[in-house]
């Protein structure tokens, strides 16, 4: 691994070894998801409680000022929307590592659905995207998204998770899951959890310890922060959990404390 790569990595991951990443890349086949409508309204507010930033590239120039000091991780695959539900998540590139340079980015995300008829199109895009990314130094970040009848389970997101650490991935972003431990431990790369769909906050703030718990560095959290009640609160509260070894108690307590200020 060279110094580029090494340094990159060393900006998303703090030196407690965890992180608290900011998923706010849902319009890209989601459009003006709830929460989201106004971006910049909603993030700027967040920003000095998350360790790193994932958005789309048209999210980051125009809601995102540049004299902004937070690492990127830039969201390179898409091409379905929420509408085609046949094909949801069938992805391939749409943005060149040449814009993500252009963008100052310190890593590239994308999905892959493993366990669909077309999963070697998003499997062979991933790996495209790996071999132009490390060769200017840019860590990718596989998203392991999971397929119609396919459960959130620790053999399916292991196989997932397992498969994209093979194929050159730096870290891998998946969905916590009963026997999460299996999971990490059959994975030789940093491990961070999905947030997923909207949840209670104090439910939310459980899944994330336990996963820290099992092995997980950290969180990509979206709609349980930006969807919460006080995603202020809540950002201050996942990040307590992440890097002050809060309890999930200690940390609702944490959010209910911020919604009285």
């Amino acid at each position: 691994m060279d110094w580029g790569m090494k340094n990159r990595l060393s900006r998303i991951i703090k030196k407690d070894g965890h992180t608290v990443m900011l998923a706010v890349d849902h319009g890209y086949f989601m459009g003006p998801t709830t929460g989201l409508e106004k971006l910049d309204e909603t993030v700027k507010p967040l920003l000095p409680y998350a360790d790193v930033l994932m958005p789309t590239r048209g999210a980051l120039r125009n809601y995102i000022p540049p004299e902004t000091d937070i690492p990127i991780c830039l969201r390179v695959s898409g091409g379905t929307s929420i509408l085609n539900e046949t094909n949801l998540l069938h992805e391939g590139i749409v943005c060149s590592i040449e814009d993500a340079i252009r963008l100052n980015v310190s890593a590239v995300a994308f999905s892959i659905l493993v366990g669909q008829p077309f999963e070697r199109d998003t499997i062979l895009g991933f790996t495209q995207i790996i071999d132009e990314a490390n060769r200017y130094g840019i860590p990718v970040l596989a998203v392991t998204a999971v397929g119609r009848g396919l459960g959130k389970d620790a053999k399916y997101l292991s196989l997932a998770s397992r498969m994209a650490a093979e194929l050159g991935a730096s870290m891998v972003k998946t969905y916590y899951c009963k026997d999460f431990e299996k999971v990490v431990e059959t994975c030789p790369v940093p491990i961070v959890i999905a947030g997923g769909k909207k949840i209670p906050e104090k439910d939310a703030l459980e899944m994330a310890y336990n996963a820290l718990q099992a092995g997980a560095i950290g969180v990509d959290m979206g709609r349980n922060i930006f969807q919460s009640t006080d995603p202020v609160g809540m950002i201050k509260a996942v990040n307590a959990v992440v890097h002050k070894k809060y309890t999930p108690k200690e940390a609702y307590e944490l959010f209910k404390s911020n919604k009285k200020t």
